[in-house]
């Protein structure tokens, strides 16, 4: 099981934004939380905005342009005071309705949905940023406790026998296929939930990180619900 000391270890909860961006990711720490019991109906925004397929972007302008309850703006006023807050930091923020993501049924060994436990990788130095207003909030796995999956010998075994090509070809084919960004959790491994309202930044897989890419993923959701999220 994961002990505490390892949870604390890798996140670190904060209680401004400023302190969020500064923080210096090191040694294990690669998630910072600031966190945040907001007020305000979301479900609201939700339900008053015009929804395109399982997902749907959505634009500060469209949420100007709801009409919305005294709860509702208020919502409405955190939301876009975070996109403000994350542009002015040089973030660019996108703003989604989900029903559902795709899944990845493209391959039978790896799927490389967002899913799959896995860590986000960049050629330039970044972090992602997320907030989940309403619906299910991802999670992420602590990296002690999390088995990239190329390096599993069944599942490596497996996607060797299906490459006709060198070592070499071989491991840039897991690379360009992204199956080395993804992750099996440990027997008996404890996940932590990123929660409702809470403003996270992850670390991210880049040349000049001087931490582990946290890893995380996407939760399933619940038949009927949407989930209302803030990410770049």
């Amino acid at each position: 099981m994961i002990n505490s000391t390892q949870i604390n270890n890798q996140i670190k909860y904060v209680t401004n934004f400023n302190t969020l961006v500064t923080t210096e990711m090191v040694g294990k720490l690669n998630a910072l939380c600031w966190q945040r019991e907001l007020k305000g109906d979301f479900k609201e925004i939700v339900v008053k905005l015009v929804l395109d397929g399982n997902i749907t972007t959505v634009e500060p302008d469209d949420l100007c342009a709801l009409n919305l309850t005294e709860q509702g703006v208020l919502a409405r006023e955190i939301i876009l005071g975070d996109w403000n807050l994350l542009k002015a930091y040089g973030a660019q923020p996108t703003l989604n309705v989900i029903k559902q993501y795709d899944t990845d049924y493209t391959h039978h060994i790896i799927a490389t949905d967002v899913y799959s436990f896995h860590v986000d990788r960049s050629p330039v130095p970044t972090d992602t940023f997320l907030c989940t207003y309403i619906g299910e909030p991802s999670e992420i796995l602590p990296n002690a406790h999390a088995l990239q999956k190329i390096q599993i010998p069944e599942i490596r075994n497996q996607l060797r026998n299906e490459f006709d090509g060198t070592d070499e070809a071989f491991e840039n084919y897991l690379t360009e296929s992204f199956f080395d960004l993804h992750y099996q959790p440990k027997p008996n491994a404890n996940t932590t939930s990123l929660g409702i309202g809470n403003l996270w930044r992850l670390a991210v897989d880049h040349p000049e990180s001087k931490v582990p890419p946290c890893v995380h993923r996407a939760p399933k959701e619940k038949n009927g619900e949407y989930r209302l999220l803030l990410i770049c």
